[in-house]
């Protein structure tokens, strides 16, 4: 029997956060301690899901045993369970302040990241492209090209807090762009944008005729009391996708609770959604049970953020600090999420992912390297997850500062 050749497009299927993975657990198996600073997955470290979202499950589980009305066992809808639409939709015209919203407005996936993966499908035709921030969360740029679109990178100013530059906007969109993604706050970056900058990007697309995609998932992790604003709510007559979840915000990355929110006021994506609903449907449905977890955590009064937002602030700054004190690498303060996008100099001739992979080799500490995400040419960076305790991060970032210097002095190589 002949070799199975699989498709060309899983050729450009990518994802720097899991494919590093691949080498620390070779390193792990060899008796190599591994400090994790590469995956944004809470649980993973000292935080835990509430309890009070883990018992709905339960209790669900058992009143379907007794209730057929009840049964979660079965399909829910193909557009998702109702009561957490609802929930979704009015959570969004009262705390996001999108106007207009309702359940129908509303659909449940596995996950945001599969509410992402079914707007491009259902948008793209070859040739055709979606902007995409630089550095951005790869999900993007890896999925575009496996449904045959053609993906533009507009770069993030590193000079202003990862702000986007708007002039590098209008130089690289064309007649076969479709939509522009907005990642809010940003994942690798952790920037917030503010009001000046959505309102731009409102405008943008709203010049070029593009459908906005805001990711949203990271809204309520906030840092130094800032308030995070939501793209649709500004938005009156641009068409506005904005996807969300329970992954980030509510601690549980692994029940794949997501959702996708229309925003039309003009009803320019009616047969774009209807492409959209034709692929859900295909699909069957999102996990059953979990959606029931939707209504009590937006409904709820977020207590357990009065915890989570501390600790994270406080690792953020430890993070900033001690990063900023290392010769050759500079950092720009996290607003959001619990990333961070440090630059690093190098010797001419050597890229971030040799940087990060012999970081790996030499001292167990596993980042993620920063072209995994995208960034200017000629730049380097890694992104650093400051979700572990206080000591572990303290410990990692010793462990950069002294294998920087040993790299350096390798290299015959002095920063500026």
């Amino acid at each position: 029997m002949l070799k199975i050749i699989p498709a060309e497009r899983t050729k450009k299927v990518t994802y720097a956060i899991r494919d590093i993975v691949v080498k620390a657990k070779k390193l792990e198996a060899r008796g190599k301690k591994i400090l994790y600073l590469n995956i944004g997955d809470p649980p993973v470290y000292d935080f835990e899901t509430p309890i009070e979202l883990r018992k709905i499950v339960v209790e669900k589980i058992m009143a379907s045993n007794t209730n057929a009305d009840l049964n979660i066992s079965t399909y829910s809808d193909s557009l998702g369970v109702f009561e957490a639409k609802e929930s979704i939709a009015r959570n969004a015209l009262e705390k996001k302040n999108i106007k207009g919203v309702t359940p129908d407005d509303v659909v449940m996936t596995t996950g945001a990241s599969e509410a992402i993966t079914i707007a491009i499908s259902a948008l793209v035709n070859p040739g055709d492209n979606i902007m995409v921030p630089c550095p951005g969360y790869p999900l993007y740029s890896s999925q575009i090209p496996v449904y045959h679109g053609e993906l533009i990178q507009y770069y993030l100013n590193e000079d202003n807090g990862w702000q986007i530059d708007f002039e590098e906007l209008e130089n690289r969109v064309n007649e076969k762009t479709k939509a522009i993604v907005i990642i809010n706050p940003n994942n690798p970056t952790g920037v917030n944008n503010n009001k000046e900058s959505i309102l731009n990007i409102i405008r943008f697309a709203k010049r070029h005729n593009l459908v906005i995609f805001t990711d949203e998932i990271y809204d309520k992790l906030l840092y130094d009391n800032r308030k995070h604003i939501s793209v649709a709510s500004l938005a009156e007559d641009v068409p506005v996708i904005t996807f969300g979840g329970l992954s980030k915000n509510y601690i549980m990355p692994g029940w794949r609770v997501g959702w996708a929110i229309f925003h039309d006021p003009q009803k320019n994506m009616v047969d774009y959604r209807e492409a959209i609903n034709k692929m859900l449907r295909a699909r069957l449905c999102a996990p059953h049970p979990q959606q029931y977890m939707v209504k009590p955590a937006l409904d709820g009064d977020d207590g357990h953020l009065n915890e989570i937002i501390p600790r994270l602030q406080k690792r953020r700054d430890i993070t900033y600090e001690m990063l900023n004190k290392i010769p050759g690498i500079s950092c720009v303060k996290p607003e959001g999420a619990f990333y961070a996008f440090p630059n690093v100099q190098l010797p001419s001739g050597v890229d971030d992912e040799e940087y990060v992979i012999e970081l790996l080799e030499e001292t167990g500490v596993l980042v993620v390297y920063g072209k995994g995400f995208g960034q200017k040419p000629g730049t380097g960076h890694f992104r650093i997850v400051f979700l572990p305790d206080d000591d572990t991060l303290i410990k990692s970032y010793d462990l950069i500062a002294e294998f920087t210097a040993k790299f350096y002095k390798k290299h015959n190589f002095s920063p500026q």
